[in-house]
């Protein structure tokens, strides 16, 4: 192609004193030879340009001689976006080029914030370019004569699609971008951008479905990260989970002051409140330049955060995940991670959110809240020297989004059953779809299925006299068009002052906990509640301070099998006598302690600690799967011991191995001969050892919200946490007893699986334990890797007056010292 067809963008990168990157020209030439893809670019190396641009000049190649003219282009790009907060600072962004190059563009944003005014007024006149989200787009779907919208349509590009490929958004996204795809010119175009992921190949093939052929574009801008380990004062030889943390405060202060604008990344939202108050607490001359940002705040609140960061107006943000995509927050020079972020992949892009340009280094500080996890800081640098990422799995068969799609085109502009089916197997999660399923799925929306067909509200679809598939009941489609979309969570709670102010959400479970007048901590200030109402918690300020802050249930994450892997080839060259990095040079006393009261493992060992104490007879286990997989590990393991032994076991566990804690003698030599690690019925022991039944009702409660079983309310008028819970625990009974062969029953119960067992990972950590070599060791004391195991259960279990750490201090003092 003609090198001058790129001159325009090039000449706009001069205005700004830019070059342009090797893999932008690469995306703008393929992306005008008419090919679909992905692009694998770093955080602030300018991938957005790179498609952004693409477009630009596929317009400017098509109008040469009247493109600064404005006319009535109709919708050119939709650009789709994980997360509402990154809309703006893209439609910004594309806005200041469209405005430099006197392209007469309008680039609007579309999502769920957006006004019905607005909406209209993007309905009558389409701008150029719509900036969304995955359910907002299948709102537009939903709408009549919608395929006027997408006549134009030039290209899809989906943002971030890292973020959305292993979930059911991502889904959607899927079937959305096949089915516009339809409707569009030849020459329709999608494309994605994505940050590493370990399986970028499946990422493209789930982003392009069938019918395109793989293509991707790996941009090779080196970004370097800059990994700086604050190391606490004391090394503690017994280290527990949680135990530094905010002890570390006196030397994070410095490490902001030194830093312009500054991010400080937890893990959870609990930390980011606690971390802000303990904060201020400490430099109270910094109140009105620190902030807090987490996803259950107000989304006012959120955006001036955001546009204060933009503007330098803070020196700090408190944060959490909710600032961890692809934001441009140019003033932000030095992050803080506090506490191992569990994955690699999350921790590079929260690095990338310093330096977020392309040639600038990120500076990230890392704050252990145990000593133990200097060895993932050490872990996390080998990682990201090797490039090595996670991978991100699209989901299988999730009948219940389809089930909404179906809906939603029914809604619209009606299907036609064989031409949806064939356009449906070409995505990548319905590919082995069968038409005895797609039988079942269209005979569900039509007729409830073999157990609801007396009832009204579940005949949603019926066949038009030409065969295709409509709603026709104006209510049913009112319905369905306010609900759907909802990828549903844990049901939240909204927190209002009693003049109405909205401060932002929590779950449900942790106010069902709480009595009026309690007092807590949430959006930075202390709390009385003093009312519940509905979805609502009326509160008022507390005059009184108090340490109880809000909990949330999803915050809890797990180690990621690539960081336990890196972890393990370090404790391997601890053994071969190699400290190769600072982190492990600190804490080589832990590790000389552990090795000799038992031994440190590594990859090639599976190591089982038998110990007795006042508690009573523990075994430890140490597969490092991370906790989740230990969470279901330690219950198959009780399960299949107490077959043969009749003994009952406490459990803890953490993300390097996992306790069972019995009242008599556990001869763990002799339950090794019975190989209790088996892969013989392994899944058949795993459902009787958890409360499947139990686990496979939450997650229904989720499939039937997606589905449309249930229906949530109204605007300003939501149904109940307990008018939900209770139907669909009906609709759960129902199937479970007339209609067993429900798809939604099957898909609950394989979710409620897999989540336990985190992609069936857990039989792989099976199988890998049957590899290994088995080295059970009977130390005199808790060694430092079951010390915080045992502390976790301790944590969760004990009622006791004293604090936890006067407990833990009265143990530690019983420990010999081995010098």
């Amino acid at each position: 192609m003609d090198e001058k067809e790129l001159e325009p963008a090039l000449s706009y990168f001069r205005s700004k004193n830019w070059e342009a990157f090797d893999f932008q020209k690469s995306t703008w030439k393929d992306y005008l030879s008419g090919k679909s893809g992905l692009l694998n670019a770093p955080t602030g190396s300018g991938k957005t340009f790179a498609l952004w641009f693409a477009v630009i000049l596929d317009f400017i190649r098509k109008n040469p001689t009247d493109w600064k003219e404005k006319k009535n282009n109709g919708l050119q790009l939709i650009w789709i976006t994980p997360l509402r907060a990154l809309a703006q600072d893209i439609q910004k962004a594309m806005q200041e080029v469209c405005d430099v190059m006197e392209l007469p563009w309008q680039v609007a944003v579309r999502n769920g914030d957006t006004d019905p005014k607005t909406r209209a007024a993007l309905k009558r006149k389409p701008p150029e370019v719509l900036i969304t989200t995955p359910e907002t787009l299948h709102i537009l779907i939903s709408q009549k004569e919608h395929p006027k919208l997408f006549k134009n349509l030039q290209c899809i590009v989906v943002d971030e699609w890292h973020e959305l490929v292993g979930n059911k958004r991502g889904v959607q996204v899927q079937l959305a971008l096949e089915y516009i795809q339809s409707l569009c010119p030849q020459n329709f175009r999608r494309w994605g951008i994505s940050a590493t992921i370990g399986n970028m190949e499946e990422a493209c093939r789930a982003l392009l479905g069938f019918d395109l052929p793989i293509h991707m574009i790996k941009a090779k801008v080196h970004k370097p990260i800059i990994l700086k380990s604050v190391i606490p004062e004391e090394i503690e030889k017994y280290p527990w989970s949680g135990h530094l943390g905010i002890r570390m405060m006196e030397q994070v202060i410095p490490i902001i002051e030194e830093g312009k604008t500054v991010l400080l990344f937890t893990n959870t939202r609990s930390q980011t409140e606690i971390w802000y108050q303990k904060l201020l607490e400490a430099r109270p001359d910094w109140a009105g330049w620190i902030a807090m940002h987490h996803g259950s705040l107000d989304m006012n609140v959120r955006a001036w955060v955001e546009n204060s960061l933009h503007e330098g107006k803070l020196k700090l943000v408190v944060c959490t995940s909710s600032l961890d995509l692809g934001v441009d927050f140019r003033p932000v020079d030095r992050v803080i991670q506090v506490g191992s972020p569990k994955g690699v992949a999350r921790f590079i892009q929260r690095a990338g959110r310093a330096g977020h340009q392309p040639g600038l280094p990120s500076e990230i500080f890392f704050v252990p809240t145990n000593s133990l996890e200097l060895i993932e800081a050490a872990a996390l640098r080998n990682a990201i020297e090797s490039e090595d990422m996670e991978s991100q799995f699209p989901p299988i068969l999730p009948y219940d989004v389809l089930i909404q799609f179906l809906v939603t085109l029914a809604v619209g502009e009606g299907f036609f059953e064989k031409e949806i089916f064939l356009l449906i197997k070409r995505t990548y999660s319905f590919s082995q779809m069968s038409q005895e399923e797609m039988d079942w799925v269209i005979r569900f929306i039509t007729q409830g299925g073999d157990s609801l067909s007396s009832y009204e509200d579940f005949l949603k679809v019926v066949q038009d006299e030409d065969g295709s598939y409509r709603v026709k009941n104006k209510r049913i489609a009112m319905k369905h068009r306010l609900s759907m979309g909802t990828i549903v969570s844990e049901p939240m709670i909204k927190i209002k002052f009693k003049n109405g102010a909205y401060l932002g959400t929590v779950e449900e479970y942790f106010i069902s906990k709480m009595k009026i007048g309690d007092r807590f901590f949430f959006a930075g200030r202390p709390l009385e509640l003093l009312q519940i109402k509905d979805l609502t918690a009326i509160v008022k300020v507390s005059e009184k301070k108090t340490n109880h802050v809000v909990s949330w249930m999803g915050a809890r994450m797990s180690l990621s099998s690539m960081l336990a892997d890196k972890i393990l080839q370090i404790l391997q060259e601890y053994n071969q006598g190699l400290l190769r990095s600072e982190e492990l040079r600190q804490i080589a006393p832990i590790l000389d302690l552990q090795s000799k009261l038992s031994v440190v493992p590594d990859p090639d060992t599976f190591l089982i600690e038998s110990h007795q104490s006042k508690q009573g007879y523990h075994l430890f286990f140490y597969p490092f799967e991370g906790r989740m997989i230990h969470e279901l590990m330690s219950a198959l393991i009780a399960y299949r011991i107490s077959i043969s032994y009749p003994v009952t076991f406490n459990m803890a566990m953490n993300d390097y191995g996992f306790e069972l804690l019995s009242d008599s003698p556990i001869p763990i030599e002799e339950i090794l001969e019975e190989d209790i690690f088996s892969l013989n019925n392994i899944e058949e022991d795993a459902l009787r050892c958890v409360n499947e039944s139990e686990m496979s009702r939450r997650k229904f409660r989720e499939i039937a919200g997606i589905a449309g079983l249930v229906f949530q309310g109204y605007p300003g008028k939501p149904a109940t946490f307990k008018h939900i819970q209770s139907n669909s625990s009906l609709l759960f009974q129902v199937f479970e007893q007339y209609d067993p062969d429900n798809l939604l029953l099957k898909q609950a119960q394989k979710e409620a699986l897999n989540q336990q067992m985190e992609q069936e990972k857990f039989v792989e950590a099976i199988k890998k334990i049957n590899r290994l070599r088995i080295d059970v060791r009977y130390p005199v004391q808790f060694t430092p890797f079951s010390f915080p195991i045992m502390v976790d259960r301790l944590s969760r279990t004990t009622i006791s007056s004293e604090s936890l750490e006067d407990r833990i201090a009265k143990i530690q003092a019983q420990f010999e010292v081995l010098d």
